[in-house]
């Protein structure tokens, strides 16, 4: 057995290239499989309903450095 990687043989390799690779596959799998469904509209795109109140931007306001709210 060789444990240094520098040295080590052709076989020794292919075989962490091979490992590499079915690695890869089986993220890329996992990775694919966990996509959001069960809301497909058919054209592509996603639809995602909000089931929580949805916090929306209020007014723009500048702060000056007194700590004095300046509302614009």
């Amino acid at each position: 057995m060789n444990h240094s990687l520098h040295s080590a043989d052709r076989t020794t390799h292919l075989k962490i290239v091979v490992i590499a690779l079915i690695g890869a596959t089986l993220v890329t799998g996992v990775g694919i499989a966990a996509r959001v469904s069960g809301q497909d509209t058919g054209d592509g795109s996603q639809h995602i309903e909000a089931r929580i109140p949805v916090i929306t931007a209020g007014a723009p306001i500048a702060v000056s450095g007194a700590g004095i709210r300046i509302i614009r």
